[in-house]
């Protein structure tokens, strides 16, 4: 498994945990380029996470995409092997301030 792969599980491992519904958009001739590697939802919550490996750093096209979701309301993280503590912390955080 490649490190950015181990990074995606261990993101997916969290979402399911939180019951929350994702995939992984397909890129394709007819996909939008820059769409973040898992997209989800959560109490209502629209998540877009992108899972970096290393020193990777996110390109100026998934920059642009993220900022869109962002402005739209969604919720964004660019996850790496270093952060995903962080990723959980706030994961849980905005599930239990939309619980109450």
């Amino acid at each position: 498994m490649t490190p950015e792969a181990k990074v995606k599980a261990s993101v997916v491992k969290m979402l399911k945990e939180m019951d929350a519904y994702y995939f992984f958009p397909v890129m394709g001739g007819f996909g939008r380029s820059g769409v973040p590697d898992i997209i989800g939802c959560s109490l209502g919550l629209f998540i877009a996470i992108e899972c970096k490996a290393g020193k990777n750093k996110t390109t100026a096209l998934q920059d642009r995409e993220l900022a869109s979701i962002r402005k739209a309301g969604g919720f964004t993280f660019v996850a790496n092997e270093n952060n995903l503590n962080e990723l959980r912390d706030l994961l849980c955080q905005l599930n239990t301030t939309r619980l109450t």
